[in-house]
C-alpha cells in the first residue's frame, strides 16, 4: 500500500512542469490552461500508469502480536509483500478553486501475496498468505504554489482514506490454526493499511514530488545562443472549471543575459474550457526574441541577383534600375547589384483585440559588383513600413 501513496504523485507532474526572483508577480508571457477535461484525462493516463508501477513493488513488512486459541498471546509477521494484483478503477483530479488540485482513487482493488511467521514461546507457525484488499479510496488536497526561482511547489494540505474490506487467505504448517484467529488478523490490517495511506502520502508529497519539483529547469536553450526563460510568475491559479499555469516566457541570450526593459503586458483570455488545453502567447514572447536575434545580426540580410528565380521579370542589375536611377546605368552598365539590408533597431509586434501589428525600420545600402570582385556603393534606401493583420469574423 506504500507503493500506492508513492506513486500517485506521478499523475500530477506532466500538469506542474511544465524567473529571477525580482520577476515574481509581473505579467505571464505565455499561459497554459488545463481544463477540466484536461484534467480528467490526465487522471485516467495517470490511473494506466500507476497500475503497471504498483505490480513492480514490494511493500513493508506488517509485524504485531494476536491472542492465539488455547495458546495465549504471540507476535505475528508479514513480509515478503508483492502485489499480484490490481485494479484501480476509479480516478478524478479536479481543480479546487483558490488552492490547487483534488486528486481521487475510488472503488479500488489490489491483491497482496506474501510469507507469514507466528511465535509463541515454544511454538513457530509459518507459511504463505494471500490477502485482498478491496474498496480502496483516498482523496488528498494539494495545495500548488511557487517559490522565488520560479519553481513550482505542492503540499499536501489534507487527506482522507477508506478500505471498505480485507480477506486474508493463509497457507502452509498448521496455517488452519492461524485462519482460526483470521478476523483478529483481517482486522488489524485494515486498521493499520487505513491509517498508514495517507501517513504515506504526506511523506511521499514532501520527501518526493517536492524535491523532484525543486530539481526542474526553468530555462531550456533554443539555439546556439538563445533561449528561453519558462519558469513561474505565480502560483497555479486554480478555479471551479480550469487550472491555469502563468509562465514568464522570455527569450533571452544565453551568453550575455541582461535584464529586458519590456513589460510583459495584461493579457485577458476568454473563459473557454470545451478543450483539455488553451496557449496563450503575448508580444512580450515574440519581442524578447526580436531584441536577442536583432543583437546577434540575424534581421540583416543580403539579396543578390543569383538568389532571384531565373523566370522572374525582376533583376538585380543596374539594367533593371534604369527607371529608378538612370545615371547608375550610365555609369555601371550591364553589371549586377548586391543590395545589403540592416535593422537598426528590433521590431517590436503589438498585439491589440482584433489585430496584430508590426512596424519595421530597415536601411538597405546597395552596391555595384564590379568585376575586380570589389563592391562600390551607389545608394542607400530607408525603409519604414506597417505590416497588419486584422482577424476575421
Amino acid at each position: 500500500m506504500g507503493a500506492l501513496a508513492g506513486a500517485l504523485p506521478s499523475i500530477l507532474l506532466a500538469l506542474l512542469l511544465t524567473s529571477t526572483p525580482e520577476a515574481l508577480g509581473a505579467n505571464p508571457g505565455l499561459v497554459a490552461r488545463i481544463t477540466d477535461k484536461g484534467l480528467e484525462y490526465a487522471a485516467q493516463e495517470g490511473l494506466l500508469a500507476l497500475q503497471s508501477e504498483l505490480l513492480r513493488i514490494t511493500l513493508p513488512d506488517f509485524t504485531g502480536d494476536v491472542r492465539i486459541p488455547h495458546v495465549g498471546r504471540g507476535s505475528y509477521e508479514f513480509r515478503s509483500l508483492n502485489i499480484h494484483s490490481c485494479e484501480l478503477r476509479h480516478s478524478a483530479l479536479r481543480p479546487v478553486p483558490g488552492q490547487g488540485l483534488s486528486l481521487s482513487i475510488s472503488d479500488s482493488f489490489i491483491r497482496v501475496q506474501g510469507r507469514w511467521k507466528v511465535r509463541k514461546s515454544f511454538l513457530k507457525l509459518q507459511g504463505s498468505f494471500d490477502v485482498s484488499v478491496k474498496g480502496i479510496s483516498i482523496s488528498v488536497n494539494l495545495l500548488l504554489g511557487s517559490e522565488s526561482s520560479g519553481r513550482p511547489t505542492v503540499t499536501a494540505s489534507s487527506c482522507s482514506s477508506n478500505i471498505d474490506d480485507v480477506e486474508v487467505d493463509v497457507s502452509g504448517d498448521l496455517g488452519w490454526l492461524l485462519n482460526l484467529f483470521h478476523n483478529q488478523i483481517e482486522s488489524k490490517f485494515q486498521k493499520v493499511l487505513k491509517s498508514r495511506i495517507c501517513e504515506m502520502i504526506q511523506k511521499s508529497v514532501s520527501s518526493d514530488l517536492q524535491p523532484y519539483l525543486q530539481t526542474l529547469p526553468v530555462t531550456t536553450e533554443i539555439d546556439s545562443f538563445a533561449g528561453i526563460d519558462y519558469s513561474l510568475v505565480e502560483a497555479p491559479r486554480a478555479t471551479a472549471q480550469m487550472l491555469e499555469v502563468m509562465f514568464k516566457g522570455e527569450i533571452f541570450h544565453r551568453n550575455h543575459r541582461s535584464p529586458v526593459t519590456l513589460l510583459a503586458p495584461v493579457m485577458s483570455l476568454p473563459e473557454e474550457h470545451n478543450k483539455m488545453v488553451y496557449f496563450a502567447l503575448s508580444d512580450y514572447v515574440f519581442n524578447t526574441a526580436s531584441l536577442v536575434y536583432h543583437k546577434e545580426g540575424y534581421l540583416n540580410f543580403s539579396i543578390t541577383d543569383d538568389m532571384i528565380p531565373p523566370d522572374s521579370n525582376i533583376r538585380l542589375t543596374t539594367k533593371s534600375f534604369r527607371p529608378f536611377v538612370p545615371r547608375l546605368a550610365r555609369l555601371y552598365p550591364n553589371m549586377n547589384l548586391e543590395l545589403q539590408g540592416s535593422v537598426p533597431s528590433a521590431p517590436l509586434l503589438n498585439f491589440s483585440p482584433g489585430n496584430l501589428s508590426v512596424d519595421p525600420y530597415m536601411e538597405i545600402d546597395a552596391f555595384v559588383l564590379l568585376p575586380s570582385s570589389s563592391k562600390e556603393p551607389v545608394f542607400r534606401l530607408s525603409v519604414v513600413s506597417q505590416w497588419e493583420v486584422l482577424s476575421g469574423e
